[in-house]
């Protein structure tokens, strides 16, 4: 198999695809493949105090976090914008949080200056450890996955690639889409808060105390009226070229939001998330580049 990998962007440098991307997909579902994520960032956050602290400046409930427990989680900004997410996983000594490499030298920061008394130590683990995504049944976070110090890389591809086949973020990408996930950078843009997203009760805790951000957060939801929904789009297959990420959606004309990622999904065919407004009819046939798009709800109206 000859990888091809992908040029730009946030995962520029991992392997897209494989030429076979709707074998590789149905490899992931059926729990028989494994993937390369090594190109994302790792910080490592040790010290006693790591869950207590973690669960203080996320949104996420991680004070009583079991150990091997993966979790989605969620920075925001003071307006309650999501600012950063990552993947979260702790193994008794050690926080262990996984993140784009665009956004990783901000959370260092961000992590960094939030410290103040207690005891947390943060740095930068990239050089230390990589995630692959492990062979297995898929889990709501798009894993399983396994966090491999970079010495023993080499060892744990063999190891996967011995009985599982190896796919790229084609694939799965594909099924992220499906299954309705967001990504941020991807799926959001900078107004983007948690409520419009379907992310409530997953990276967003709705049973804990105060972190930044919160405010709005609770207001909206209980409000019930968020100004945009993730929604997933069924774009017309017969394009020969499909529309890129950041392209407008439209509805008879009028700009209602914006595509986030586009993938070609092996039952369902070319399928994307947007964001668009909420009173946005949900039987509207949409179109996003010319290519017309019928919406799937994500997040309720």
């Amino acid at each position: 198999m000859t990888a091809v990998f992908v040029e730009e962007g946030p995962d520029k440098g991992a392997i897209w695809h494989f030429g076979e991307p709707n074998k590789e997909q149905r490899a992931l579902e059926a729990g028989t493949a494994w993937a390369d994520l090594s190109h994302l960032k790792i910080i490592a956050v040790a010290g006693v105090d790591r869950l207590t602290w973690l669960h203080d400046v996320t949104t996420q409930h991680l004070s009583a976090l079991p150990a091997g427990e993966w979790v989605d989680v969620m920075v925001l900004d003071p307006r309650g914008h999501v600012e950063y997410q990552f993947l979260l996983v702790d193994d008794g000594s050690t926080s262990w949080l996984v993140i784009a490499p665009d956004y990783c030298e901000g959370l260092l920061a961000y992590l960094s200056k939030m410290i103040f008394t207690r005891q947390v130590e943060v740095r930068d683990a990239s050089e230390e450890f990589a995630l692959l995504r492990a062979p297995g049944a898929a889990t709501a976070l798009g894993g399983p996955y396994a966090l491999v110090p970079r010495n023993e890389l080499a060892e744990m591809r063999t190891a996967f690639g011995a009985h599982a086949m190896q796919v790229g973020t084609w694939a799965l990408d594909a099924l992220r889409v499906a299954a309705g996930r967001p990504r941020i950078g991807f799926d959001t843009d900078h107004k983007s808060i948690p409520n419009e997203l379907g992310v409530l009760g997953g990276a967003v805790h709705m049973n804990k105390g105060c972190y930044r951000g919160q405010e709005t957060v609770a207001k909206i939801f209980n409000l019930g009226n968020p100004p945009r929904r993730l929604v997933m789009l069924h774009l017309d297959g017969s394009a020969v070229v499909m529309p890129n990420p950041g392209t407008p959606v439209e509805n008879n004309g009028v700009t209602v939001g914006f595509l986030g990622t586009v993938a070609r999904h092996h039952e369902l065919g070319p399928i994307a998330l947007a964001v668009i407004k909420r009173t946005t009819p949900v039987e509207a046939t949409l179109t996003v580049g010319g290519v017309s798009a019928a919406q799937q709800v994500i997040v309720p109206v």
